[in-house]
């Protein structure tokens, strides 16, 4: 679920991945990444992304607990 708010943050701002990735100061890869669910982000990098954002880190992470969430993990 952190990908897909991530993501969706992400877009409602117009911003690209790299975009994203220079204003969080991390690399674009790792954007991509965290967005498909293939990468968990450190609590400092959830924070960068938040702040670049423009949100609160508790803002991007809503619902990333819940059980059935839509992640790729939680997929059957």
């Amino acid at each position: 679920m952190l990908g897909l708010n991530v993501r969706k943050r992400r877009e409602e701002k117009d911003l690209t991945q790299e975009a994203l990735a220079e204003l969080a100061s991390l690399d674009p890869t790792y954007i991509s990444g965290i967005e498909r669910g293939m990468r968990n982000p450190s609590v400092l990098s959830v924070l960068r992304i938040a702040k670049a954002l423009g949100v609160t880190t508790s803002k991007l992470m809503e619902r990333v607990d819940d059980p059935g969430n839509g992640s790729p993990k939680n997929s059957k």
